[in-house]
């Protein structure tokens, strides 16, 4: 007599004992209708204005495009793929150095450098290219010193341009290096003491071990985070535009602006996409079919490694000095030009900026987390090509322009709510106006645009390290995907889920284009306000904004980075 033998979740007759394989038809034959379907209209949705942008690439541009190949297009590309080259080894030596060494190590001021290095990360890019350019200047503090000091003439000495595609670079470097850092600690955070000690039974050092085993086993964290990097690069205008260095991005926004041309401007955006996507892929072809999860469940304190003598030394040189000339020297500058002739409007003005930042930030990053946190899960449940392709597609928002991502949101906006004007119209008489330009929600909505691609690559990295096992164990107890996505992969990942609320936050926070052009009237925030002075040259007045972007910015970066800290499995309070 023969039966059915599907069984339902909860009714495996073979216990723990069943195969991989019957796991795996099991997985397949489980409905996930629902989280695709969530999966891919999130994904539509967010891709939105990234479509229309692209849509724009077959659009006729009548022989500009050709002219922008004929004369600049190929500085765009040299200066683009230079800047990405030098900020990409800059941020990864310092990120995953730095991160390492706090982790591991024990020195003076470690426990203080954990959350001190993240703090760079409050820091506008444009900002810090304001602020060092205020001291290297000619005019500046130190030549102005040098040349009292050895009574030198403009002709005598020799000093550093700032204003270069490498003072760019370094400016960049500087502020980003914390997104490598985060994921980087993150995921050394998240690793089992258990594998290091047997790679230090095999007669390993601590270094080799970090190399041979830590490293590679953090690669895909490091990668999410290097890729945040490289898409932040090719997408910031305020540094480059100050520094006079022809990018991609600013050719985008002299081609859509100044010239006029926005068909010509979508397509130089598609090309920088096309660079990010090219950047991924490649990355993603080295690893081919290499998994990265970790085999134990054994969780105890990390090993902290006592540093004496001359080693100390050099951790706190290498921790310190990122810190020192990415926040307390720039912050110092900030504070002593603030106190001197800062903004004279600084009041209550300043702290309805704030609340609306630090509102706007706060909404981003759990609406970021959320929705990153279904598309990684989606993708995940059903790895199919469709599925896969919609969700990089959504992902993409961030290597484009802020003030692109605007206008992609307000075509589509402008279009429903003229279709609801009309609608309301010819039924009962009555215009409804602008529903969703120029609102709250249109903001939110760009911000999501822009920065999805950050929680999701951090959110992406974390979920791949969790073994498929657990899930096939989950369902075979009984549990539906959302609670197994609720009850055993949030846990595990709290640490990754809290790094990428803090990367949506600070981004917010410090975030110009979109704001500008998609905010409601009389609706400002602290990187407006900031932007606006510096752009008229009124620096000084502008230094009290900056730091008020630090201040609302710092305590949440202190508080996440501690509990991260706390967030490791088997992980006590010392």
């Amino acid at each position: 007599m023969t039966t059915d033998t599907f069984q339902t979740p909860g009714q495996s007759p073979d216990g723990p004992a069943q195969s991989a394989a019957s796991y795996s038809s099991l997985w397949n034959r489980v409905g996930f209708s629902g989280w695709t379907l969530a999966t891919l209209l999130i994904a539509a949705l967010v891709a939105l204005p990234v479509l229309a942008v692209v849509s724009r690439v077959f659009v006729p541009t009548g022989g500009v495009w050709q002219h922008l190949v004929e004369t600049v297009l190929a500085e765009y590309l040299l200066n683009t793929v230079r800047l990405v080259f030098g900020v990409g080894v800059g941020t990864l030596v310092i990120g995953v150095g730095t991160a390492w060494l706090v982790t591991m190590c024990r020195f003076p001021g470690s426990r203080m450098l954990e959350w001190a290095l993240l703090l760079p990360m409050a820091v506008p890019a444009y900002v810090m290219a304001y602020v060092y350019t205020d001291l290297l200047q000619f005019v500046g503090p130190i030549q102005t010193a040098l040349r009292e000091a050895f009574h030198w003439s403009r002709r005598d000495y020799w000093f550093p341009d700032i204003r270069t595609l490498e003072g760019a670079a370094l400016m960049m470097t500087l502020v980003l290096y914390p997104y490598v850092y985060l994921l980087s600690r993150a995921a050394f955070l998240e690793q089992s003491v258990c594998v290091l000690e047997v790679s230090r039974t095999l007669g390993r050092g601590p270094w080799r071990s970090f190399f041979t085993v830590a490293l590679p086993l953090a690669r895909p964290s490091i990668v999410a985070g290097l890729a945040l990097v490289l898409m932040e690069v090719l997408a910031d205008f305020g540094t480059v535009q100050y520094f006079a260095v022809n990018t991609f991005v600013t050719g985008i926004y002299r081609t859509w602006f100044a010239m006029g041309q926005p068909v010509a401007a979508a397509q130089l955006a598609a090309v920088l996409m096309l660079f990010v996507l090219v950047l991924v892929l490649m990355e993603r072809w080295s690893r081919r079919q290499a998994r990265y999860h970790h085999t134990t469940t054994r969780y105890r304190r990390l090993p902290k490694h006592a540093l004496k003598g001359w080693r100390a030394a050099a951790a706190m040189t290498a921790c310190g000095l990122p810190l020192l000339l990415g926040f307390l020297l720039p912050a110092a500058l900030l504070v002593r030009m603030a106190v001197t002739a800062g903004d004279q409007a600084f009041g209550p003005m300043f702290l309805a900026l704030a609340r609306n930042s630090f509102t706007l930030a706060a909404l981003a990053a759990v609406l970021a987390v959320s929705l990153a946190l279904v598309l990684a899960y989606g993708q995940r449940l059903r790895p199919t090509p469709l599925l896969k392709g919609a969700v990089r597609v959504a992902a993409m928002g961030y290597a484009i322009p802020g003030s692109v991502i605007a206008v992609g949101v307000l075509i589509p906006f402008a279009h429903l709510d003229n279709a609801i004007d009309a609608f309301f119209r010819q039924t009962i008489g009555v215009s409804t106006g602008l529903l969703l330009s120029g609102t709250i929600a249109a903001v939110l909505f760009a911000y999501l645009v822009r920065f999805l691609a950050v929680s999701f690559n951090t959110i992406e990295a974390s979920l791949g390290k969790i073994r498929p096992t657990m899930d096939f164990a989950s369902r075979v107890l009984g549990h539906t995907a959302g609670r197994t996505l609720l009850r055993v992969h949030a846990p595990i990942m709290w640490g990754s889920l809290l790094t990428a609320g803090l990367l949506v936050f600070v981004d917010v926070m410090k975030e110009l284009p979109a704001t500008m052009i998609v905010r409601p009237f009389n609706f400002d925030t602290l990187a407006v306000r900031v932007y606006t002075l510096a752009s008229d040259e009124r620096l000084t007045e502008a230094a009290t904004g900056a730091l008020a972007i630090v201040a609302v910015g710092i305590v949440p970066v202190i508080l996440l980075s501690l509990s991260i800290s706390r967030s490791r499995p088997g992980q006590t309070d010392e």
